[in-house]
C-alpha cells in the first residue's frame, strides 16, 4: 500500500472516504484528477460493507483503490488515521487491488 502514488494504470478509480457510520464512495479516472460521488455504504457488519465494496468493484473494474488519510492539519494521527489505513490494510487484501492511501488536507 502507497501513500499518496503519483503513477498508477489507465483506468477507473474507487475512492474511499472511511467513517466509522459510512463510508463514501467515489469514482474517477486515472490522469484525469476528478471524481465523483458514487454511493454511500451504511457500515453495517464487515461482511456487508464489504460485499457491497466487491459489487462496486465488479461493477466499475478499477486499477486502483484509493482511501482518504484523515490527519491533525499538522499531519499528526488521530484515532480515524489508524482505522482509515486498518480499511486500506482491508481492502488490499480481500481483493488484491494497489490500494493508495491520500492526505485529506489536499482534498476538498
Amino acid at each position: 500500500m502507497a501513500a499518496n502514488s503519483p503513477a498508477a494504470p489507465a483506468g477507473s478509480v474507487l475512492a474511499f472516504d472511511f467513517g466509522t457510520q459510512r463510508i463514501g464512495v467515489a469514482v474517477g479516472e486515472t490522469g484525469i484528477g476528478v471524481a465523483h460521488p458514487l454511493a454511500t455504504i451504511a457500515a453495517k457488519s464487515g461482511r456487508e460493507r464489504f460485499e457491497s465494496i466487491r459489487a462496486l468493484i465488479e461493477e466499475w473494474q478499477p486499477v486502483l483503490l484509493v482511501v482518504g488519510l484523515p490527519t491533525h492539519a499538522d499531519g499528526t494521527a488521530h484515532a480515524m488515521t489508524a482505522r482509515a489505513l486498518r480499511f486500506a490494510r482491508q481492502l488490499e487484501g480481500r481483493f488484491g487491488l494497489p490500494v493508495t492511501c491520500y492526505d485529506e488536507r489536499h482534498t476538498t
